[in-house]
């Protein structure tokens, strides 16, 4: 194909490499953010279903008394603690055996992922982005493609804003760790705080509202990447325009 393609003092094509090199990364990038316009929304709903454990069980530690343990029955329900529904919602069940249920040390080992992963892809994504801009800079020196800088720019941008918010929900989430790593679990050390100072409550409402703002967030940054969809067949498409048949 010749510079001037259209033979109408258009600008000149870039090399055909360099359309085959963009062409594949619009087509698969664009693929890879759809996976990540969808998971941080299952992420968020899952920690919203961790929010709602930590409030039901705060709220029922605000206002009931310290009950009795049952002396030898250890698979017996404890009446005091248990939070009306929760059994049946979320698995968490008091038993009088003296241990932690399994399910709030499940909850806990799983924010514990999250803020993990968070971190890691945040971190990832970030150093993605910064080389992407540099890219980008490179595109604008052939003017064919001058008209899609603006495109291409405002993925790299709510990109680079997604990876911030996901290095922030990290911190978030290992906050709401800390919060509750203050929480003695066992039924002896909660029928204490029920019938002293009752800070078990507050410990777990503060947990709840970083694990609502990480959730928050996690749907702010799937709404960002899901917002390049358009851009990124807008951009390929433009791309496709300018190869050779």
């Amino acid at each position: 194909m010749p510079d001037d393609q259209h033979g109408d003092g258009a600008p000149p094509s870039p090399p055909e490499p360099l359309l085959r090199m963009v062409d594949n990364l619009a087509r698969f990038h664009r693929e890879h953010e759809e996976f990540y316009a969808q998971a941080p929304l299952r992420q968020a709903a899952g920690l919203q279903a961790h929010s709602r454990v930590l409030k039901a069980l705060a709220d029922r530690w605000s206002t009931v008394g310290a009950g009795e343990p049952a002396e030898g029955l250890a698979f017996t329900g404890a009446e005091d603690l248990n939070a009306p529904g929760l059994v049946a919602e979320a698995g968490v069940l008091f038993m009088e055996d003296g241990e932690e249920p399994t399910e709030l040390k499940r909850l806990r080992r799983d924010l514990g992922l999250l803020a993990d992963d968070s971190e890691q892809t945040g971190a990832w994504l970030s150093g993605a982005m910064e080389r992407s801009w540099e890219t980008a800079g490179s595109l604008t020196t052939h003017p064919a493609l001058a008209d899609l800088a603006g495109e291409r720019h405002r993925i790299i941008a709510d990109d680079w804003q997604a990876a911030g918010l996901l290095s922030l929900i990290a911190r978030l989430l290992r906050r709401a760790l800390e919060l509750l790593a203050r929480v003695d679990f066992s039924p002896a050390a909660l029928r204490l705080d029920l019938a002293g100072g009752r800070t078990a409550p507050a410990y777990l409402y503060s947990a709840s509202e970083l694990l609502d703002r990480a959730a928050d967030l996690l749907a702010e940054s799937a709404a960002l990447v899901h917002g390049n969809e358009r851009r990124w067949r807008t951009f390929r498409a433009r791309v496709r325009e300018l190869l050779p048949e």
